[in-house]
């Protein structure tokens, strides 16, 4: 296959075991600073999918209840393919961290009594957020946190 200029676009989708947090590339800036660019897969790709109104509450309970772990994250974003989430952090080389990081942001999800910035004003669609189905998605997460470390599936 072609090699793309996108990391993820190189990556056999059909190799891989969800759920796993992988470091996807660095970058490093003129001025030194480094950027990790880490893939947290929730779901196997091709197989399940997050609903978006789902996934929508999640983004916005973790871009806000993360940054309370750390200040170096830059941006915790979804995934087009709803199976995942990208965390770009600065100068953070600690993958347990970014595990731990990621664990207590979701158990915030678990905790929430409302979705962060859930109103016209602060959102571009409003109405397309559950948080009951963050809160699932973040359960089935954790659930299975002792996978987050094996990305590829086992060869027969």
């Amino acid at each position: 296959m072609k090699k793309m200029n996108v990391e993820s676009f190189n990556l056999d989708h059909t190799k891989v075991a969800a759920p796993f947090v992988r470091l996807a590339g660095t970058k490093e800036g003129v001025h030194g600073d480094e950027i990790y660019k880490y893939d947290i897969r929730f779901k196997q790709p091709n197989i399940e999918h997050m609903e978006m109104p789902g996934l929508h509450s999640l983004e916005h309970l973790m871009a806000e209840n993360i940054r309370n772990y750390t200040g170096q994250v830059v941006d915790i974003s979804p995934m087009g393919c709803q199976t995942g989430f990208y965390l770009s952090v600065m100068n953070h080389t600690n993958y347990d961290e970014i595990l731990e990081i990621i664990e207590k942001t979701l158990q915030d999800v678990l905790g929430a009594t409302e979705v962060p910035a859930c109103n016209e004003v602060q959102c571009g669609w409003a109405a397309s957020h559950s948080l009951e189905g963050a809160k699932e998605i973040a359960a089935e997460m954790l659930e299975k946190k002792d996978e987050w470390r094996q990305i590829y599936k086992e060869e027969a």
